[in-house]
């Protein structure tokens, strides 16, 4: 167990930037850590009793039962992972820099922040390939199995990430591209993107592997581009991927205004839709120097994943 009075970690939120869809068919994704943080602090406690402090709910429960609580499903999926290693309870703590509304990678970001907060207080390894093992496996736990794990990968390792999810593998990547996001106003849940794509697919399904296999290509030449740091060889590439989104049908007029828009700024190397689609937001790489009607997220890769900072009485 755990000899430190307080335990404080800060994870990271992130973004896609390449690799939507065909990584959960065997192809390469490329994302990043962005600048704006969710903060976990764990204090111990005496008995055995959890209490959680959150946003997104009130929790007051026992290591012995933990009750469900579906605002608060990844955190203790985390936690029931560690719970055999506990002798006494805690007290979390989640604070978030950003808003779960837009395309940031919250359930990511509290997921890997809570377990490095549980890994440290119950004394296990807190090495990044160790973290993302554990927390894959309590988001596959809340998911039915679902879900690449990409933005998982980004928040704990931080800066911009290569990533295969089957099996999982993470290649960090030397360069932080200059990146800004606009929020379209709307959204649509990805597993609702991903059940309209699959119907579409049903009806093409040679072309649908195809566009997968095209976009398998592009994101392992924008991989190669971002070790070269090669910005323009980047933007080039994410344009030719939103070409590949728009083939699987998950741009709308919305975000094709946006895109093109963007694209016609001097200082835009590329722009692409940065999730599922239908919404959300959409990524541009490089300087926008005009004033858009969109809100915009003020972003820039985080060079830094998963911190851990101690305090002991």
């Amino acid at each position: 167990m755990s000899v430190y009075s307080k335990i404080e970690v800060s994870a990271p939120g992130s973004t896609m930037l390449m690799g939507e869809h065909a990584v959960l068919f065997g192809e390469p994704a490329l994302a990043c850590a962005v600048a704006a943080r969710l903060t976990v602090t764990l204090l111990p406690r005496a008995d055995r009793q959890v209490l959680i402090d959150s946003a997104l709910g009130q929790y007051s429960g026992s290591l012995d039962t933990l009750a469900p609580m579906p605002e608060l499903a990844f955190v203790l999926a985390v936690i029931e992972r560690y719970r055999a290693s506990l002798s006494r309870g805690f007290q979390l703590t989640i604070q978030s820099g950003f808003s779960h509304t837009v395309g940031l990678g919250s359930s990511a970001a509290v997921t890997a922040a809570t377990t490095a907060a549980m890994a440290a207080y119950s004394g296990q390894s807190t090495a990044p390939e160790v973290l993302f093992e554990t927390a894959l496996a309590a988001v596959h736990q809340v998911q039915n199995g679902r879900g690449s794990g990409t933005d998982l990968a980004a928040s704990i390792y931080g800066g911009v990430i290569g990533y295969d999810m089957a099996p999982a593998g993470v290649r960090p990547l030397p360069g932080l591209p200059p990146i800004v996001l606009y929020y379209s106003g709307y959204k649509m849940k990805t597993p609702d993107v991903l059940a309209l794509v699959e119907r579409k697919a049903e009806r093409h399904p040679e072309l649908y592997t195809g566009l997968y296999h095209l976009m398998g290509q592009t994101c392992r030449q924008a991989e190669q581009a971002v070790r070269d740091q090669d910005w323009s060889a980047l933007g080039e590439l994410m344009n030719i991927y939103q070409g590949l989104m728009d083939a699987l049908g998950v741009c709308d007029a919305t975000l094709a205004q946006m895109i093109h828009r963007l694209r016609a700024e001097p200082g835009v190397q590329g722009a692409k839709i940065s999730g599922s689609g239908l919404g959300d937001c959409v990524l541009a790489l490089g300087v926008v120097e005009s004033d858009m009607p969109w809100d915009v997220i003020p972003v820039s890769v985080a060079a830094t994943g998963v911190e851990i900072h101690y305090e002991t009485n």
